[in-house]
């Protein structure tokens, strides 16, 4: 049996995913360490699994102005970029000690997306092998543009696959000097070469594993055979869960309700975030359940058909639900795909728009509305298509019933105990 180290920052739902495969591994017989931001800690110690803390508070981050500020660059992808930045670069020194403290003496790094620039240096230093482990497309392909590009852009195959290059070319371009530097002065590597480490990655295959559906997002027949999309990694148990006496009897009292919420995503305009939404429900005339984040919103300010959440599980609360308005997030749009239900996406920035326009092109949802341009009736209209087209409510149940049979976790765990099995081979050649 190995140690695990799985290395990931981010939002929860950027975390929750790694801790249902960290308990695929540890259910295999492994041990297994989830290193991530101090205020994920008794959450993942509550599931058994070791923690260490990595620099960064993301809640923090988005609370502030430019925090905010970045929110509200949508799908501008070159305004993201530079705030994605802004963000990432004081952290990196911090966050590159902390990554290194917590690979000690493990056998084997998996890393998300976000985390690769930092853990794939500090695997280099160590020795160590590693897998990625990335819930977004990162590998360029010919069938779908970068998930940091405009998806109302549309084009064909050469120009999704330039977005690919593009998109991953100036993210290492603003982040090169600052790793160089890290990589010299605290890790004692050489610097990276001017197009990174991505080239011979690609050329020589190594492996990436990603939490994602492929109902949702087949993988593309110009991948190779080192690239996985098993399934989306669920974190399983809600059916334990016990619904407070507001919500048991509220979901008692009438049909069942839609679901409003976007996670973290206010923007820089919370307030008429929360007025839009208030009167599309009240121009649609539906019941709903509104889930965190609504500034300034007290359970004295709702209709009676309206309830207010602080927290609820999403997979005991979305199959109860009539349809689901959200962000976007890889986490939340998964979870409303399993549930089988209709959904509307209001996409706010990084890769919210891609999953949206997944979802609409995968026929469960009507087209996104983009937080900048949202309007109570546009929400209202998008609500009403939801809840009443045949078609649209008839194509999430059949969905819903193909994401519940695909086994994210366990293939994943497949595919990380096949090369945990060739790392003596398969990695010492990858650095030679």
């Amino acid at each position: 049996m190995a140690h695990f180290t799985l290395v990931t920052a981010g939002s929860r739902g950027d975390i929750q995913p790694y801790i249902a495969l960290g308990l695929g591994l540890r259910a295999r017989g492994h041990a297994v360490r989830l290193a991530t931001h101090a205020l994920y800690a008794n959450w993942i110690r509550g599931y058994g699994l070791e923690f260490a803390p990595v620099e960064g508070d993301p809640l923090a981050a988005f609370q502030q102005e430019h925090g905010r500020d970045w929110v509200e660059t949508g799908q501008r992808g070159r305004d993201f970029l530079r705030g994605f930045h802004r963000f990432i670069d004081p952290l990196l020194h911090q966050a590159t000690a902390d990554t290194l403290a917590a690979c000690a003496g493990t056998d084997m790094v998996l890393f998300s997306a976000v985390a690769f620039y930092v853990t794939y240096s500090v695997a280099e230093k160590l020795g160590l092998p590693f897998l990625q482990a990335y819930l977004q497309p990162i590998n360029p392909t010919r069938a779908f543009p970068s998930v940091i590009y405009p998806t109302r852009r549309k084009g064909g195959p050469i120009f999704n696959y330039a977005t690919h290059a593009l998109g991953g070319y100036q993210i290492w371009l603003r982040l090169r000097p600052v790793l160089n530097d890290i990589r010299r002065e605290r890790l004692g590597l050489r610097p990276m070469p001017v197009l990174g480490p991505f080239p011979d990655m690609f050329r020589k295959k190594v492996p990436v594993v990603h939490g994602y559906s492929p109902t949702l997002l087949p993988k593309p027949r110009d991948w190779s055979a080192a690239l996985f999309v098993p399934g989306f990694w669920f974190l399983d148990g809600d059916d334990s869960y016990t619904p407070p006496p507001a919500l048991a009897d509220f979901l008692a009292e009438g049909p069942p309700p839609v679901y409003v919420g976007f996670g973290s995503m206010t923007g820089n305009d919370p307030e008429r975030l929360t007025r839009v939404t208030l009167e599309a429900l009240r121009l649609s005339g539906q019941r709903a359940v509104l889930l965190s984040g609504w500034a300034g919103l007290a359970a004295g300010d709702l209709p009676a058909n309206v309830l207010k959440l602080d927290a609820a599980p999403h997979g005991w609360l979305f199959p109860r639900m009539a349809a689901i308005v959200h962000h976007g997030g890889v986490g939340t749009t998964h979870e409303a795909l399993r549930s089988g239900r209709p959904q509307v996406v209001v996409p706010f920035f990084g890769d919210q728009p891609f999953w949206a326009d997944r979802v609409h092109g995968l026929g469960v949802a009507p087209p996104p509305l983009h937080q900048e341009e949202l309007t109570a009736e546009g929400l209202a209209a998008a609500i009403g298509a939801a809840l009443t087209e045949a078609t649209l409510r008839q194509r999430a149940a059949a969905v819903g019933a193909q994401v519940c049979a695909e086994q994210g976790v366990a293939g994943a765990v497949e595919v990380v105990e096949r090369y945990w099995g060739q790392r003596a081979g398969f990695f010492a050649g990858f650095r030679e």
